[in-house]
């Protein structure tokens, strides 16, 4: 890729319509100082004591918070939370990044998902994090709920220029994106074939149809507990390419760690990362990647050109410790010198 090109896809971003889908969480940070640690009078136990507090959008909000510091034209949520305080706290974060949360549907029946994040501030390394307190439905989603939001899809797909679907929920149908609406988003998908659609999936990821689906090299190949030290040599994730794009009917994007991506269309094409050095923190590496290549995607960005700009905007926010970090298009050209400097074209 060019700068010139590069600059031709980020012009557009700010005309783009993209609607995220799926399950949004609360990311809410407890920062302590271990220097202030007291013990509880009746148990003994440590109580840490927290200094600041911190909010963000989570799960399919970090997505939108990369769309957003993208400079996207125009941002939709579409959910089901609960009717609490962690509901209140995740539209405003929404909408003070201007998305807009309409069809973020709250419900007395569903607790707002969070993920609870004490840690020591003096130490803003991986460190640094105590244990997390999770908060998810664990119960199958009412049908009343699905409907709403299938609705609130329906209403919104004319006028957007790509979906991305989040399903970070593990259990079966507990999340927004249930099997229901796996089948649901498939037909829309042919319904709407200018539309993007792509999905992002922690367990779900191979019961998609018509849409593009992200996998990591692990999820291709159905390799699962890897150790973090574990790699999948590029060949047998090649190998499982062909059959995951007969399988989902549509194009697939593989992340590779640190070696990039490797794209399905228009032939099977590695699209290598930024080498970067350093303290790394990849908490929401993933949903950056996947912010970057839909955008670039909608924009008219090449499947191939798409995960490039995925793999940029990835290696900006890894940089970015004990925070959810984002990229803006400004570090994209930065990022794009060092990429073609580490991958000089032939001569």
């Amino acid at each position: 890729m060019t700068p010139e090109r590069l600059e031709e896809l980020i012009e557009k971003f700010a005309t783009r319509r993209i609607a995220v889908i799926g399950d949004f969480f609360l990311d809410k940070y407890l920062d302590t100082d271990p220097s202030l640690l007291e013990h509880s009078v009746e148990s003994g136990q440590a109580a840490h004591q927290v200094t600041g507090i911190r909010r963000s959008a989570g799960v399919a909000g970090t997505v939108v918070n990369n769309l957003a510091a993208l400079e996207t034209g125009t941002l939709h949520a579409l959910g089901a939370v609960g009717n609490d305080g962690e509901a209140w706290d995740l539209r405003r974060c929404l909408s003070e990044i201007g998305c807009r949360t309409d069809f973020l549907h709250g419900f007395d029946t569903l607790m707002t998902p969070t993920y609870l994040k004490p840690r020591d501030a003096s130490d803003p390394s991986l460190a640094g994090e105590h244990e997390r307190y999770d908060t998810k439905n664990r119960s199958r989603m009412p049908p009343d709920v699905i409907a709403e939001v299938a609705r609130s899809l329906d209403e919104v797909l004319p006028e957007v220029d790509a979906v991305i679907i989040a399903d970070q929920v593990e259990e079966d149908d507990c999340g927004v994106i249930t099997a229901w609406f796996r089948e649901r988003l498939a037909g829309r998908a042919e319904e709407f074939p200018d539309v993007v659609f792509w999905v992002d999936s922690r367990t779900h990821v191979r019961s998609f149809r018509n849409v593009i689906i992200k996998p990591n090299q692990f999820e291709a190949v159905e390799h699962e507990l890897p150790r973090p030290e574990d790699e999948v040599p590029l060949e047998d994730v090649q190998a499982a390419l062909v059959p995951l794009v007969s399988l989902t009917n549509a194009p697939v994007v593989v992340t590779l760690g640190e070696r990039g991506m490797l794209v399905s269309d228009p032939e099977p094409t590695c699209v290598p990362g930024v080498c970067r050095e350093g303290p790394l923190d990849p908490t929401g590496a993933g949903d950056s990647a996947t912010a970057g290549c839909v955008l670039g995607l909608a924009s008219g960005a090449t499947l191939a050109e798409a995960a490039l700009l995925g793999n940029l905007v990835a290696s900006i926010t890894v940089e970015q410790l004990a925070v959810t970090g984002t990229a803006r298009p400004h570090q994209l050209r930065q990022r794009l010198e060092v990429w073609r400097e580490q991958n000089p074209s032939p001569a």
